[in-house]
Formats: structure tokens, sequence, C-alpha cells
């Protein structure tokens, strides 16, 4: 099974001859992710996913934000968890999906056995988003369903631990093939239509991933990986390095799906032209199917109340955002409870046709005196056309890691923003257990 060149290009990876400008996005994703994970280790998913990687993966990797130590392969299943129980984290709007989820807890699990330079950890991350989100693209190029992100990022996982373990290209080209085959191709549907801690299958990718790694270098042999050597996809790798795709990622606002933001953007657009009092009698959404799709109600716990598009825009007509509470402890809110239970959703051709490389979304709001606002199409913040500024994640990890980790967050901050000029040990130690 020979090696394709994109295999080599990952095997020949050198971090020393990235560009400034890419360095800084791999640190957007980096402050972004771990502000994430301080925040989710706040839900309940952690405390089952910590139990189980303590008993069933016993090793010596340091797990994220966690009291414990598992195997590479469990400190990874346990990242990949911890990320995605907050529905926070960054995406990219072709994979339909996510990569810093697995990639992340990827590197983690095997950077702690390396003595990897800040500049290389970041560029390590860089692989991980390169390799997954083609692979991504690629799937949903090639595949009959639309499966979740794990059954594609395990890919991104298997390159960095595939690059950080040594593997050659041969090994690293068999590493793939095992990844892309044991990785979860679960039906990302179902999880909308039923929201449950299954989430999007990040987990098991970085798990699958890391796992894969190791196999091969043990001599275990894979199948060649369609995804990325299928000649009729080989167009999804062929400027691999010259266009990065991490520069795409979209970075989210709120903590719920991003399917879901046009329509909170859209609402929130209006509020400034709300009387006071105003009630609000119905409000009715214009958004593409997926969207639509989220169709929960009167969520009972924090994961479908993150795949809930009445909620999202209920609570952020509440409180004028839509914050952690929103989609933890306001769960028990009667007032959001009845305000969701108004919102009406229903799809727009237009907003269809442009899914998945753009998401719209308008909304109507009808008040109890006859009066009807009605926002324009609006797309949500965070992707290249409408991005996130500096100041603006920035304020957003600390909104989400300051409550759960207190002064270390700004020291978390201060190494990020400075790690391609320290050791990648600086940041590791701030990773530990809380207090």
């Amino acid at each position: 099974m020979g090696a394709e060149p994109h295999i080599e290009w990952i095997t020949s990876f050198n971090s020393a001859e990235l560009t400034d400008t890419l360095l800084q996005q791999s640190k957007r994703c980096l402050l972004d992710l771990l502000g994430v994970a301080a925040s989710a280790t706040q839900t309940e998913l952690p405390a089952i996913g910590r139990r189980y990687v303590l008993s069933q993966h016993a090793g010596e990797v340091p797990l994220l934000f966690t009291d414990g130590s598992a195997s590479a392969t469990g400190a990874a299943l346990y990242g990949g968890w911890l990320i995605d129980a907050l529905d926070a984290h960054d995406g990219h709007v072709l994979t339909k999906g996510h990569s810093g989820v697995a990639v992340l807890p990827a590197l983690l699990s095997v950077a702690h056995s390396r003595n990897l330079s800040g500049r290389e950890f970041l560029g390590y991350l860089l692989l991980g988003y390169e390799i997954a989100t083609r692979a991504g693209i690629a799937l949903h190029a090639s595949a009959c369903d639309y499966h979740t992100s794990g059954s594609w990022n395990a890919l991104g996982a298997t390159a960095i631990a595939g690059r950080v373990l040594g593997l050659s290209a041969a090994e690293l080209n068999h590493a793939l093939g095992i990844a892309e085959f044991y990785g979860p191709r679960s039906q990302m549907m179902r999880c909308i239509e039923y929201p449950t801690m299954l989430k999007d299958g990040s987990g098991w990718g970085a798990m699958a991933g890391v796992a894969s790694a190791i196999l091969a270098r043990e001599g275990f042999t894979g199948a060649p990986a369609l995804t990325v050597g299928r000649p009729e996809l080989t167009r999804y790798w062929d400027d691999l390095g010259q266009h990065w795709r991490i520069t795409e990622q979209y970075f989210k606002r709120f903590p719920v799906c991003y399917w879901a933001q046009p329509a909170v953007e859209a609402l929130l657009s209006l509020a400034d032209q709300l009387p006071s009092p105003a009630p609000v009698t119905s409000i009715v959404v214009e958004t593409f199917h997926e969207a639509r799709c989220l169709h929960v109600v009167s969520p009972a716990n924090t994961e479908q109340a993150q795949y809930s598009l009445p909620w999202a825009l209920a609570a952020a007509l509440t409180r004028g955002t839509i914050s952690v509470d929103s989609v933890t402890t306001d769960l028990a809110n009667v007032e959001i409870h009845q305000l969701a239970a108004r919102v009406v959703l229903t799809e727009n051709d237009e907003f269809n046709q442009k899914f998945p490389a753009e998401r719209w979304a308008r909304v109507s709001l009808h008040l109890a005196n006859g009066q009807i606002l009605v926002s324009d199409n609006c797309q949500a913040k965070g992707h290249l056309q409408n991005p996130l500024s500096d100041r603006e994640l920035q304020d957003k990890y600390q909104s989400l890691a300051e409550p759960v980790l207190g002064t270390r967050a700004q020291d978390i901050q201060l190494v990020v923003e400075t790690l391609d000029t320290r050791p990648a040990s600086d940041l590791l130690v701030l990773l530990g257990a809380l207090n």
C-alpha cells in the first residue's frame, strides 16, 4: 500500500515554516477551545466520562481540567467528550461540523510524552485542522449519509498522533486507513432529532484517531483511507499546504448549535424596536431545513437545550443574549419555557439552497398590540464574512473560563498568546485538575 503525496506532506510537516498569520489563527482556535473545555466541566457529561476513562483506560496522561489520568486513548476520548459537552466550539461550514473538538484532545494526549516547543504544538494543532477539515469535506462529497464529525475528525487526530509519534509515511498511510474504518460513522441527524450525550461523535473520533496511530506503529494494517486517496476526491487535497482551511473556521458567539445562531442574530437585531412592555404572542422563524430540525420546545437537559432553536430564541429574548446559564441553570425558568412554546419554525427555499456554505434566517416578532416586527435576512457572527474580532474572542474566552478557572484563566491566555516563543510544557502545566 503506497503512500499518497498528501501523507508525505504530513510526515515532512515543519512548524518552523509557518507564517505568523497561521500561527495566530492556531492560537485563536486553541484559546477558544480551552475556554469551552473549562466551562464544559460544569455540565453533567464530564463526570460520567471521567469515571469511565479512569476505570477502563488506565494510564499516565493527565485529563484536561480534570483530576486523574488515563492512557493516551482515554485522555483523547475524555477531552473530546468534554469540549463537545458545550456546543460553543469552532467549526467549518463545508464539513457541517467540527475539527478542533477532536484534534486538540488528540494533541494533548501525545504531547505530554514529548518535549515539544510551543511553536511545534501550534503547528501540529494546525496540521490536525487541515487533515480533518479536508477529510470532512471529502466524506460529505462521497458518502450517502450525513455523518457526525467523529467520522472524519478522527483522521485529523491520527495525523497529529502519527506525526508526534514519528510514524513513517507507510505507517501513517495504514493509520489513516484504520481511523477511517474504525471512526464513528454515526448519523448526524439522529443526534439533532434526539439530542443526548452522544453529541457529535468527536470523543470517539479523537480516541479512534490516537488508537489508529498507536496500532499502526505496532504493525497493525489498514485499508487505504478513501477520503484521502480516492482519485475523484483528490481535488480536496491538491492544494494542501497552499490553501489553509484553518483560516476558514467559524467561531461561535453563543453556546448553542451554529444552525440556530442566524435566527438568534435576526431576533436580537429587533431588540431596539420592541416597545416596553412588549408581550410577544409568537416568534416566526424562516430558516433552512437543518435548523428547523432543531425543534425541541421544552428541553429537559443541557443537550436538548443546546440543540433547540425555540429555546435559543426564547433565552435570547428573555436575557438579551445566550450564556452558559441559558443552557444549564435556566432550564427551570418558566418564562423561557412559555416563550419557547410560541416559536413557529418554517423553511425558506432560498435559505435551503444556500446551505451549507451559507446559513440564513429571518425572524418575525408578533406582538400583542398587533404589531409585527420583521428582521432582515441574517447570518450568524463568527464566519469569514462576519467575523468575531480578537477582542470579542478573548472576551468570550474569559466569560467561559474565568468563572471556572479563576486567575488561571488569565495565565492560560498569556501563555497561549506567546506560545510560539515558549516550550509547550508552559501550557500543559496549566491544563490540569481544577482547584
